[in-house]
């Protein structure tokens, strides 16, 4: 799923619902979610923890949001028409349900729980994202990937990968992107990145070997996570600053808790992020929003029996660069 707000601003803060609750004892820092509707009388609302005003990025993650479980009985589903990205990788990951993605590329495939869809836009990519007729629950998260500034005209691609299970003593591990706990993702990226669901029994206790040179996010799904001594709660994401070899993540509750596990070395670069669009001047978003009108740059998505969307209206001041926070 895509950012398909109608009236999308500079993406940069949350409001003041999304604000950071630091814990300075362990240096965790708390972004709490903000609920975004994403246009249309029967459009998802989607829990939205990446980017807000105190953190743009988590390595090179740029975007996050957490959707559902929701009822498609009651909400309709997803049923996003063609729209395009550039400067980015798109990362789905599904709970439940089940989505079509087809892109300018010819590629048509489903989005499954457990299974890997990433797409590059680089230079440029159109696609769109349709819940199956089968699907009754829908939930999961969509994560945007920023791309450093020497690939990000790189050709658009689309990779699909099934990541096998990882059993630990209390807890199960999927890594999709990069590699813990033994297992190494295949899928091709940009920039070192760390991404795994990460499923605790109840009560569980888990340290993991991380990288040192990578911050982390942790975002939680379900139960009351502890993440490196920083109480979690559902749809809340803690960044775990760099300089650690070890994670502890810690079930502090009777049930199953499951959270996504984000990662990857600090991003040295700014960014300037609006709609679908990851760029680096006000001057690029301007160039790439009038290439989608004109039909240019993003080819065509086949097999959608639909409009294409159009692009939201400019906001009246430009847009700024934003980076790291430290």
């Amino acid at each position: 799923m895509s950012n398909t707000e109608t009236r999308p601003a500079e993406m940069r803060c949350g409001s003041p619902a999304g604000e950071a609750r630091p814990d300075r004892a362990a240096r965790v820092e708390v972004l709490t979610p903000r609920d975004v509707p994403l246009g249309g009388p029967r459009a998802m609302t989607v829990r939205r923890t990446l980017p807000q005003r105190t953190r743009s990025l988590i390595g090179a993650w740029c975007f996050a949001d957490h959707y559902g479980p929701d009822d498609v009985a009651r909400s309709g589903g997803m049923d996003v028409a063609p729209h395009p990205h550039t400067g980015l990788q798109t990362v789905s990951w599904l709970f439940s349900g089940e989505i079509e993605h087809r892109d300018s590329l010819g590629s048509h495939a489903l989005v499954r729980p457990g299974e890997l869809n990433l797409m590059t836009g680089g230079h440029g990519i159109s696609h769109s994202e349709v819940s199956t007729p089968g699907t009754t629950v829908l939930h999961g998260v969509q994560l945007w990937v920023a791309l450093p500034g020497e690939h990000r005209d790189t050709a658009p691609d689309f990779q699909h990968h099934v990541p096998e299970p990882v059993c630990l003593d209390g807890a199960a591990l999927r890594v999709f992107l990069g590699s813990l706990a033994g297992a190494v993702s295949p899928v091709r990226t940009f920039t070192p990145l760390l991404g795994a669901e990460i499923v605790l029994e109840p009560r569980a206790a888990l340290t993991l070997a991380v990288d040192p040179g990578f911050e982390h996010g942790v975002l939680v799904d379900r139960g009351e996570v502890r993440a490196a001594g920083t109480g979690l709660l559902p749809a809340e994401l803690g960044h775990v600053p760099d300089d650690r070899d070890t994670l502890a993540l810690v079930n502090e509750s009777d049930d199953t808790a499951r959270l996504v596990l984000l990662g990857g070395p600090p991003f040295g670069e700014e960014i300037v992020m609006w709609w679908n669009f990851v760029c680096r001047s006000h001057a690029e978003v301007v160039q790439a929003r009038a290439d989608w009108m004109t039909g240019t740059r993003f080819g065509e998505v086949k097999g959608y029996d639909g409009q294409r969307l159009p692009a939201p209206e400019l906001p009246h001041v430009p847009l700024k660069p934003r980076g790291r926070m430290r």
